[in-house]
């Protein structure tokens, strides 16, 4: 894909994760997004066993370097680094392989069906269509179209 077709985010993306593979991390997510009048691209790392501030700290002083070098972004902007956390949203079709079986909470952009947002078991995962089944405490498996959900993240079964 040209960089010209390929989005922000997706640029930014490519410049970063050799930097954190290097790193022994992973990027989770980017995202270029304007809140209030400043734009923000926030890079969301992980690894196995969760990144700390330190792993933040790196991560974002050797990316800068490489998004100085590559300047895949017309103007000025914000960088931060951090964890997805532990309720992360699934957004990548690897993200929803990798935690099937796992308790999900959907929130529907509009209600469906009188529901709003549930909660239940990751199912299965369609790439071809980015359509998730999660199955509902009561049995029932809802399908949710890639366009209907607000967000589909993981939920913290941790007792605190």
């Amino acid at each position: 894909m040209s960089s010209k077709k390929m989005g922000t985010s997706e640029r930014c993306e490519r410049i970063g994760a050799p930097v954190a593979e290097e790193m022994g991390l992973e990027v989770w997510d980017v995202r270029y997004e304007k809140e209030g009048g400043t734009w923000f691209l926030r890079y969301l790392i992980d690894k196995e066993g969760g990144v700390n501030i330190d792993d933040c700290e790196r991560f974002s002083r050797a990316v800068e370097k490489k998004l100085d070098e590559e300047d895949p972004i017309d103007g000025s902007y914000c960088l931060e680094v951090s964890s997805p956390g532990v309720e992360r949203e699934l957004v990548k079709p690897r993200h929803f392989e990798r935690y099937l079986g796992s308790a999900v909470t959907v929130r529907y952009i509009r209600a469906k069906d009188g529901v709003r947002e549930f909660s239940g078991v990751l199912k299965s995962y369609s790439a071809e269509d980015g359509a998730a089944v999660v199955e509902t405490e009561d049995g029932a498996g809802r399908r949710v179209e890639k366009g209907e959900a607000a967000y589909i993240r993981l939920v913290d079964d941790f007792e605190y």
